[in-house]
């Protein structure tokens, strides 16, 4: 019997977590009550506003969304539930929302209750940030205008070479050289490799003053030309 009480002892003492263990019960689909927040602004991102966080059976699910004016230029979720199906479904959503700029877009099979969600909480986001624009759409405008630079399309001058004519395009905004194009070059390999390294060395240097390409001496010497041209003709 001394063998034995030891024994039942510990027995009914690895019984008593058992006994106090509660099973969890599965939840259901249902906002929160939390508010949507009100959008913020950003110089170099746009509106960036958060949709309600809405919590399902699998998880919660919370997006995020950034505005340029009244397109949508990016979604993020800020929670999602740790699922496959869901990690499987975000992008597909994120991708329709992109391509339709609204909620009205379609379940993806398999995550009917990930789809759901994130069509709520996106359509919150999307409600305040309108809500946001129709309260003060004089002052959007007026900033637009005075921050928007104002665009300047300038051909240069035609220049003849041996390897036949050289004339660009230069588009201005405000003082930056946004776009070079030809309007007119030589129908040779060397110009057509030439071509793109001067232009991309005069975006950079965001003046004619760039190195000639090896190979390509008179389509560079031309091309630097009709680009000066340009420039001065802006600046006039």
């Amino acid at each position: 019997m001394k063998r034995v009480i030891p024994v039942l002892v510990l027995s009914v003492a690895g019984l008593i977590p058992v006994w106090r263990y509660e099973p969890s019960i599965g939840g259901t689909t249902a906002s929160t009550t939390e508010p949507v927040t009100s959008p913020s602004a950003s110089a170099s991102s746009g509106t960036v506003v958060k949709g309600t966080l809405i919590n399902t059976s699998k998880g919660p699910l919370q997006v995020q969304v950034t505005f340029d004016g009244d397109k949508i230029t990016a979604v993020k979720t800020l929670q999602q539930p740790d699922h496959p199906q869901t990690e499987a479904a975000v992008p597909k959503l994120i991708a329709e929302t992109l391509t339709a700029q609204s909620a009205d877009i379609d379940t993806v099979t398999g995550a009917t209750i990930t789809s759901d969600a994130y069509k709520d909480s996106l359509q919150a986001a999307i409600d305040v940030a309108a809500k946001a624009a129709s309260a003060s759409p004089s002052a959007t405008a007026s900033t637009s205008a005075s921050t928007a630079p104002s665009k300047q399309t300038v051909a240069g001058t035609l220049v003849n070479t041996s390897k036949g004519p050289v004339q660009v395009q230069v588009t201005f905004e405000g003082d930056k050289i946004s776009a070079v194009s030809m309007l007119q070059q030589p129908n040779h390999p060397q110009t057509t490799a030439a071509v793109p390294v001067l232009i991309e060395e005069t975006l950079k240097a965001q003046s004619s003053k760039i190195d000639t390409v090896s190979g390509a001496t008179i389509t560079s010497g031309a091309y630097v030309q009709s680009l000066q041209a340009a420039i001065d003709a802006k600046g006039a």
